[in-house]
């Protein structure tokens, strides 16, 4: 099976004061809103990020972003004025951080996930 796409889907209940968070945490607006309940960010060229408005399923996602460095990506956040909990590691060399949207999905920014 070849894969051409890989899209993240992010369930909330208000797509509006979704959009208004993830807009914070991106540092963007959306790159496609193709209807009043989604909103697009392509965040590579082959990985995407749809927030979509879904209440039953609202704050069940798990979302990982690879950032190359997450002090950085922390001041950046800090700025925009989300916070994420504290910088922790995992194996040798990966350290993460997470916050969750306004829906409790958890957003956790990874620096060096992989060796």
């Amino acid at each position: 099976m070849d894969v051409t796409r890989v899209l993240m889907v992010s369930p909330v209940r208000n797509i509006e004061a979704a959009v208004a968070w993830y807009e914070r945490l991106l540092g963007r607006p959306a790159d496609l809103r193709p209807m009043p309940s989604l909103a697009d960010w392509h965040l590579t060229g082959t990985g995407w990020l749809q927030v979509f408005e879904d209440p039953t399923h609202a704050g069940s996602t798990l979302l990982n972003l690879e950032v190359p460095a997450l002090e950085k990506a922390l001041s950046e956040l800090t700025e925009r004025g989300l916070t994420a909990g504290p910088v922790q590691t995992g194996g040798e060399r990966t350290r993460f951080a997470t916050l969750e949207d306004p829906d409790g999905n958890r957003v956790t920014l990874l620096e060096n996930p992989v060796a």
